[in-house]
């Protein structure tokens, strides 16, 4: 058998319909729901058919272990098929979860069991801590079952994290320290929902935020039922946008000089120096095990990069040394219940700079310059200052000594901020910021961050010839300019989402859509005419030339959001000119039309995308070529 036991606040499910090997079951089991419980997704597997009793016992003895550790005494048992790929037949899976519900019921457990062979829909809300996760996989052997534990790697700072204690402030441009139970949140309603989010910790969603919709609609991205919960795949417009904000971050941090490098996706485990960053680090790892070694997939680009800076040869006057990496992909298991769209995945695009600085002077010289350039960067994307709130994260001793400093971040942003501040240090880093988007559920994600580490050179070997010719260790800033990729994606779509829910026309930055101009023929034969028009115009176009009505046309371009929307009709054609609809200046149900020339239309569009990143659209300009992905 395997497992995946989850300690669940609650787990609801509703059957929606039967499979041809459905279980027949009473009217009241086709819904269940159970507070306070260990659920146990369950997939019964072809080698257990040879003893499924003795493999029941086995299961149950693994799961009463579980609900020890987590002090349960109610468990769901939950058929999943998704967690094999060689099932048992359907009569002995329902034979081995009736066993192993039996045994459980007989051990003094409450427990329910939802019914197999059905279609249901479920909800669970992940408890969140270090042991609310855990996988088994019971197995036949010659003689005996043997346990295979997958329990995640779980580090010593996320253990720290469980258990530190933090004080929490609201800090003012003016320098003022404020309890959040006592600052005044009028005016500041984000920020109020932000500190209520970081303080209770409240990670796990129990509804579906707006963007996975759009994403879904806007065919931009969407889950991948073959793979791992918190994988997703990116259909052509989801990839353009993708790779558009990637070029974007890469190009703004080689202009800061970083140089860009490749490292590897996979490092040992027991590598003697990653080993102790592993526990430094407050994140869950994939490990795998191959040739005999035990690897993890990387959740950031420091490794690699700190390995090279070990190898390399230093000289103070090469000082700042930035180093920068997209991270494609970078992994971390992170917990089911939090896990929903794109705001928070298992695997992920993150450009990742890292910064040698001489000393905790140039260090913080350049925290300062690269906060402003995660500024630039978001709003450059198209989250500006009042799209997302900033936390700013130091040990006391710190804040003592750069008070100044700290304050003058504070005073950029011309807004409070949340500060966590710490008796002691936990990890690597001493400061820290973050800009988090807040989004229509109230959650928060992290995007920009910087920090600056005062242990990783020790720990690295890494070292610079100072000019005395003495060696001495640097000071390391890590820096991701936008954060997560698909977070600015996730962050763009639940914008616009709240700027239409408040009156306001949604869209992308223009550089940005995947559809710069859109153009409509009114008919078939002036088709010609929007192909001599589109072939004139420097951006992203393409052709309604469906056999659909124009008003249906136009009503599609709004709903992909089309910056410029151009009919053309025998009115152009004799005119030599075209109707445009902006979107940047209509309202809902009252879209702004002008009449332009192309080359009017062509400087404007070639005005808003100036200094970006360009890649034509990889789908068939002709709208009736193209397939529909959703």
């Amino acid at each position: 058998m395997q497992i995946l036991s989850i300690h669940s606040d609650y787990i609801e499910y509703e059957t929606k319909r039967s499979t041809p090997v459905a279980e027949k079951i009473e009217e009241d089991l086709k819904r269940g729901r159970m507070e306070e419980a260990l659920t146990v997704f369950v997939a019964v597997e072809k080698n257990d058919e040879g003893n499924i009793e003795h493999i029941a016992e086995k299961t149950a003895q693994e799961i009463k272990k579980v609900t020890e550790q987590v002090k349960t005494n109610r468990i769901m048992i939950y058929p999943y098929a998704h967690l094999s790929s060689s099932l048992a037949s359907p009569n002995a899976a329902i034979e081995g979860l009736k066993k192993l519900e039996e045994l459980l019921k007989e051990a003094g457990f409450e427990v329910k069991r939802a019914p197999f062979g059905w279609y249901k829909s479920f909800t669970i809300k992940c408890k969140g801590h270090p042991l609310s996760e855990l996988s088994r996989t019971i197995r036949l052997g010659e003689e005996k079952c043997v346990t295979i534990m997958k329990e995640d790697v779980v580090s010593e700072a996320l253990k720290s994290e469980e258990k530190a204690t933090s004080y929490w402030h609201i800090l003012t441009p003016d320098g003022e320290l404020f309890n959040p139970d006592e600052f005044d949140f009028t005016g500041h309603d984000k920020l109020r929902k932000f500190v209520n989010y970081e303080i209770h910790k409240s990670r796990a969603v129990d509804k579906i935020p707006p963007h996975v919709e759009l994403m879904k609609r806007l065919e931009l991205a969407d889950y991948e039922p073959g793979s791992d919960t918190g994988n997703m795949r990116f259909y052509p417009k989801g990839r353009l946008v993708k790779s558009l904000i990637e070029n974007y971050v890469l190009e703004e941090a080689a202009k800061k000089g970083a140089m860009e490098v490749e490292t590897p996706l996979m490092y040992d485990m027991n590598h003697p120096t990653l080993k102790k960053y592993l526990d430094r680090f407050p994140a869950r790892q994939y490990s795998i095990e191959a040739d005999k070694k035990q690897l993890f997939l990387r959740f950031a680009a420091c490794f690699g990069q700190f390995l090279m800076n070990h190898d390399m040869t230093i000289s103070y006057r090469s000082l700042p040394l930035r180093m920068v990496e997209l991270t494609r992909y970078s992994f971390r298991k992170e917990q089911s219940g939090e896990l929903v769209g794109l705001r928070r995945l298992r695997a992920f695009t993150m450009p990742d700079m890292h910064t040698l600085c001489r000393d905790m002077e140039d260090a913080v010289r350049q925290f300062n310059d690269q906060y402003n350039m995660c500024i630039d960067v978001l709003d450059n994307i198209g989250l500006d200052l009042n799209d997302y709130e900033v936390a700013i994260r130091f040990t006391r001793d710190f804040y003592e000594e750069n008070k100044d400093f700290i304050v003058g971040l504070v005073k950029i942003v011309n807004k409070p901020v949340l500060i966590e501040l710490w008796d002691q240090r936990f990890f690597y880093f001493v400061l820290k910021f973050e800009f988090n988007y807040v989004d229509a559920m109230d959650k928060a994600s992290a995007l920009s961050t910087v920090q600056i580490d005062v242990e990783n050179a020790e720990r690295y070997g890494i070292k610079y010839i100072d000019s005395n010719g003495a060696e001495k260790r640097p000071f390391i800033l890590h820096c991701s300019p936008s954060g997560a990729i698909e977070r600015c994606i996730y962050a763009l779509l639940e914008k616009a989402y709240m700027n239409s829910e408040a009156g306001m026309v949604p869209m992308f930055p223009v550089w940005l859509s995947p559809t710069q101009v859109r153009i409509i023929p009114v008919t078939e034969k002036h088709t010609g005419y929007a192909e001599k028009v589109g072939g004139e115009l420097g951006c992203r176009v393409d052709i309604d030339d469906r056999e659909e009505t124009v008003g249906k046309k136009i009503r599609d371009a709004g709903k992909e959001w089309i910056p410029y929307v151009a009919v053309v009709g025998d009115e152009e054609i004799k005119y030599g000119n075209i109707t445009v609809t902006v979107r940047s200046e209509s309202i809902p149900d009252k879209p702004y039309n002008k009449k332009m020339t192309v080359a009017e239309l062509n400087q404007r569009v070639s005005d808003e995308i100036k200094g970006y990143p360009f890649k034509r659209n990889p789908l068939s300009v002709k709208l009736s070529a193209r397939p529909k992905f959703v």
